[in-house]
């Protein structure tokens, strides 16, 4: 299963959404990046520090280019704006969400490139989130990594 397919599954299984979004909005986490590393740990491909600091730097610029931008521009068109047409405006930021969703699954395709192709025994998830965390953030918010570890699909 592709590391996009995986996404998709995962991100439907009960609780995984708001985790997910609970590290990005609260604890300013790459969700794509987390979702690489569990995908990694649970498929028996665990990257090693060369891949994860090349998987972060990856994910950094997506983010910080295209990902970040779009996700703002959205986020400040969910409110009516004066002057504005609601269902232009709503037309306009369903557009912008679906050019958000693209620029992610880019971004996990990128991901997916830089994961070990040797597969191994699956391994535990929580360790691999705590490590990609490190590399994109000073801080690691274990209890919500933990929350969200808990809620993936095995």
């Amino acid at each position: 299963m592709t590391l996009w397919d995986w996404s998709l599954r995962a991100w439907a299984a009960p609780g995984v959404s708001l985790a997910a979004l609970d590290l990005q909005d609260a604890q300013a986490q790459c969700i794509p990046l987390l979702l690489w590393a569990a995908w990694a740990a649970q498929t028996g491909r665990p990257a090693g520090q060369d891949e994860i600091e090349a998987a972060a730097d990856t994910a950094r610029v997506w983010h910080e280019t295209t990902i970040a931008p779009l996700r703002q521009v959205r986020r400040s068109m969910k409110s009516r704006i004066p002057d504005m047409d609601d269902a232009a405006r709503e037309a306009v930021r369903e557009g912008i969400k679906a050019i958000e969703l693209q620029t992610e699954r880019h971004l996990l395709e990128a991901l997916d490139s830089l994961t070990p192709a040797d597969f191994g025994p699956p391994r535990a998830v929580l360790p691999a989130l705590v490590v990609a965390s490190r590399a994109w953030s000073s801080v690691t918010p274990r209890t919500a990594l933990a929350l969200f570890a808990d809620r993936l699909p095995t």
